[in-house]
């Protein structure tokens, strides 16, 4: 177990039968694999109906019966326990086409930074990320790892459709629209890789903990 006890959790209510742990910033990869672990320990605990781990916290849905006023501080002494033990990663690899129609903000991107387009390519497509967490939308993955070099803000109007597979950059994270949304992130690429299809089990094939890894690929 690494050092992160020395930042307890906070642990409160959402409404009366759920509750969240809570960790204060930054998100580490660490912590991260803490929370997994100790997601993966409740979920086959009598007492929650849900588990859904985020980045930084963690929620619990309480089933009927539960003994509310022990969890918070059983909750407490299962997180001083949870190993956050590194695990061998599956890693998944995205094919994705930089730039052009399938990446309108990739020449944005690249003066924010300072870099050439070929450069922010070369640099986002090295990187092997960590999914921290699933969420926004369903199959929404959001990844750990992004070079600094990269981040970029956020459009400031955000696109009221971003199309299914786009590529993009918010601040200091990467990701994929799963599914076509409005977004504000600068989309510097787009795969055809479905990340999210309900009549397939499981629906997203990505999860918590996987390492992903964009495979540029040329325009077609």
């Amino acid at each position: 177990m690494q050092s992160d006890s020395s930042s307890p959790p906070a642990i409160h209510w959402l409404g009366a039968q759920a509750l969240v742990l809570e960790l204060p910033p930054p998100a580490t990869l660490d912590r991260q694999r803490r929370i997994w672990r100790l997601a993966e320990q409740l979920r086959a605990d009598s007492d929650f109906r849900e588990v859904i781990p985020g980045m930084n916290n963690l929620t619990l849905e309480l089933r009927p019966g539960a003994n509310a006023s022990t969890l918070p501080a059983r909750l407490r002494r299962l997180w001083q326990r949870a190993d956050g033990a590194k695990e061998a990663a599956r890693v998944v690899e995205i094919p994705v086409r930089y730039g052009g129609r399938h990446g309108p903000d990739l020449e944005i991107v690249a003066r924010h930074c300072g870099l050439e387009p070929d450069e922010v390519v070369a640099r986002h497509s090295a990187v092997r990320y960590t999914v921290f967490f699933l969420g926004f939308q369903p199959g929404f993955a959001y990844l750990g790892g992004l070079d600094p070099a990269l981040a970029a803000p956020r459009r400031a109007t955000p696109r009221q459709k971003v199309p299914a597979g786009s590529v993009a950059i918010g601040g200091s994270q990467t990701g994929i629209y799963p599914t076509a949304s409005p977004g504000g992130w600068q989309i510097i690429g787009r795969s055809d890789a479905v990340l999210f299809d309900p009549a397939r089990q499981p629906p997203c094939p990505l999860r918590p903990g996987d390492a992903v890894r964009f495979i540029p690929l040329e325009d077609a």
